[in-house]
């Protein structure tokens, strides 16, 4: 495990002191530990995350997901066959729901 920090802060600004445990594991553990893991592209974990989030119906946090993915290299078109191809897979109704996110943040962004 290293000491090194990515400067991440996303668990901090939602939560700050009300959730210290899960600001650490979020802040620390996920998005400075696993996230640059090099046995996967940055890429390639928003491609697979995205596919979880889909996939157990987690919409809010999709929002965030897909456009973390177009800053980790995914595009926009990538992105929106592999909802289509997960519709298959999943659920139409999750992936109605995904792909109306996907919409509202490639259209904001």
């Amino acid at each position: 495990m290293s000491d090194e920090t990515t400067g991440w802060t996303g668990g901090q600004r939602a939560f700050g002191d009300f959730a210290p445990g899960l600001v650490h594991y979020t802040d620390r553990v996920l998005f400075d530990e696993v996230w640059e893991r090099p046995e996967l592209s940055k890429r390639d974990r928003s491609l697979v995350t995205v596919a979880a989030l889909l996939t157990g119906g987690n919409v809010e946090q999709l929002r965030f997901h897909l456009a973390f993915a177009r800053d980790n290299g995914a595009t926009e078109a990538e992105l929106i066959e592999a909802i289509t191809h997960l519709a298959f897979y999943a659920g139409w109704p999750k992936a109605m729901s995904a792909m109306a996110v996907a919409k509202e943040v490639f259209a904001t962004d």
